[in-house]
């Protein structure tokens, strides 16, 4: 039987190390999780992917193989990124605690790409910006770099709590997790969405026609904004029905 946690989905970004894809599909199976998805993965596995993946060959078999991030996550309703570096270009930080409980509210009807990144590297600014928030996990300023499975471990137990205790706890504010959201628009249409919206500001004159920068920082800022919140059908289909209107005002729609 499919529950929600057949909808997180645990991406790894360009991963190098078999060994550490072996242990994050233990450390996924280990918290009652399945899918994991691997974004341009070592072309060879070697036995030690599957030494460290011990009783999680299946998850690891099952894994998703996709050639970029862009392809990881167009089929998802929403899309959070892992980091340790903060930044200005960086978006929203959300403790982990409620990171994890955002993302088990939203994967009972949507599907969640939560996204680690590279071993050496993490994430890059422009796959931080295709994520609705950032979750980041304390730790000593000294050596604050944790292995990329201890990273997933983490994480998937947050998860994995937050499901626990959703409904169990007699506090309003847990009771809250219970309730079921509605189905979000998909990254793959909110990409075409993003592509209107620009232009419609255009249209208006509130981009800038010759300033990359301001028009940049205006569409990364509400690409967070939206992505944070979530699209749902309704929503979705309103800024699309503003779009059209300013179009039509303006006379300049997308060709």
């Amino acid at each position: 039987m499919k529950t929600w946690r057949d909808n997180v989905y645990f991406t790894l970004v360009e991963p190098r190390e078999p060994g550490n894809i072996g242990a994050c599909a233990r450390a996924i199976k280990n918290m009652d999780f399945k899918k994991l998805c691997l974004v341009n993965p070592p072309s060879l596995m070697t036995d030690e992917a599957q030494w460290f993946a011990r009783n999680s060959l299946d998850v690891l078999d099952a894994a998703d193989n996709r050639d970029s991030v862009h392809d990881a996550i167009r089929d998802k309703h929403y899309v959070v990124g892992t980091s340790r570096r903060r930044g200005k270009r960086r978006g929203a930080f959300l403790p982990v605690e409620e990171g994890s409980r955002r993302i088990f509210e939203i994967a009972h009807k949507n599907k969640v790409a939560v996204l680690f990144g590279r071993e050496d590297r993490g994430l890059f600014n422009e796959e931080i910006e295709e994520c609705a928030f950032l979750m980041t996990i304390p730790a000593n300023k000294k050596q604050p770099s944790l292995n990329l499975a201890q990273a997933v471990m983490i994480i998937a137990y947050e998860i994995s709590k937050a499901g626990m205790r959703g409904g169990k706890d007699k506090n309003t504010d847990e009771r809250m997790l219970t309730a079921t959201p509605p189905k979000m628009a998909r990254q793959e249409e909110l990409v075409i969405l993003y592509e209107r919206l620009e232009n419609a500001l255009r249209l208006i004159e509130y981009i800038p026609p010759d300033d990359k920068v301001i028009r940049r920082k205006i569409m990364q800022n509400l690409k967070h904004c939206l992505g944070r919140a979530g699209l749902t059908d309704w929503e979705f289909n309103m800024f699309h029905g503003i779009c059209k209107r300013i179009e039509k005002k303006m006379g300049g729609g997308i060709k």
